[in-house]
C-alpha cells in the first residue's frame, strides 16, 4: 500500500518533468530570435557583474595593503608598498 503510493508520486514527478522538457525543447525549436535576445542579454548581465565584481576585490585589496603597509613590517612593508605603487600607476 505504502510503496505503491510512493511509486504513484514518482510516476508523477517523471511525466511532470518529460512535460517540462518537452515545452522546453518546443521552445527552443521555435523561436531562434527570442533565444539569440535572452542569450545576449545574459551574456551582456554576466560581462557588466564581473567587472563590477573584479573592481571592487580588487578595490578591497588595495585598501587591505595599504593598511598593512602603515604596520611598517620591514620586508613585507616595502614590497607591498611597491605593490600598491604598481596598481595607482595603472589607475
Amino acid at each position: 500500500m505504502f510503496l505503491k503510493k510512493i511509486n504513484e508520486k514518482i510516476d508523477k514527478i517523471n511525466e511532470n518533468l518529460a512535460k517540462s522538457n518537452m515545452v522546453e525543447l518546443s521552445y527552443i525549436l521555435g523561436n531562434k530570435k527570442e533565444i539569440l535576445k535572452r542569450n545576449l542579454i545574459a551574456g551582456i548581465s554576466r560581462g557588466v557583474g564581473i567587472g563590477i565584481g573584479i573592481t571592487i576585490i580588487t578595490a578591497i585589496i588595495v585598501i587591505l595593503l595599504r593598511k598593512l603597509i602603515m604596520l611598517n613590517i620591514p620586508v613585507i612593508g616595502d614590497y607591498i608598498a611597491d605593490i600598491v605603487e604598481i596598481v595607482e600607476k595603472s589607475r
